[in-house]
């Protein structure tokens, strides 16, 4: 199976880069021909171009929720974005709409979209730093990322945190 693993975040934006971070700690621990990882700061109807011709795409970004702990490394999927497809503007394509109206246009997008979100506190900041706790989870989500990639994921766990 051709996956992607894809990193995202902004990398001057504090805990917000903490998706490229783990990017780049994966890129050390693969080198397969079936698996890509990369790092970006695109975002909405750019994401498009790097998941097409991939069976499987796993995204790994920073997320906040309203009871999170800052740290806690979450599994999603698409379909837990389905409720957010509103955007600021009409240039603000979030990921939900960018899938459906890649889906619309009958562009080949992958099966399966796995997504590793991890609770951020910072993502305002101008930093290269991370919080200290969101630091710490990188080496959990790195494991918990490498365990998809091997086939041993949560796969159809109904608790979100992991």
């Amino acid at each position: 199976m051709k996956t992607l693993v894809l990193g995202l975040g902004n990398p001057i934006l504090s805990d917000d880069s903490v998706g490229l971070r783990i990017a780049e700690e994966l890129k050390t621990l693969y080198n397969e021909q079936e698996v890509t990882v990369m790092a970006t700061d695109i975002a909405g109807l750019g994401l498009l171009d790097f998941m097409l011709g991939y069976d499987k795409v796993i995204i790994i970004d920073s997320i906040q929720t309203k009871k999170g702990r800052v740290g806690q490394v979450y599994r999603l999927d698409a379909q837990d974005f389905a409720t957010t497809r509103h955007a600021a503007s009409p240039h603000d394509v979030n990921l939900a709409t960018a899938l459906e109206l890649g889906k619309r246009l009958g562009l080949a997008i992958p099966q399966e979209i796995v997504i590793f979100a991890i609770e951020a506190q910072d993502v305002t900041t101008f930093s290269e730093s991370l919080t200290p706790e969101v630091e710490q989870a990188i080496p959990k989500a790195v494991q918990i990322v490498a365990r998809e990639l091997d086939g041993r994921g949560v796969k159809g766990k109904n608790d979100k945190q992991i």
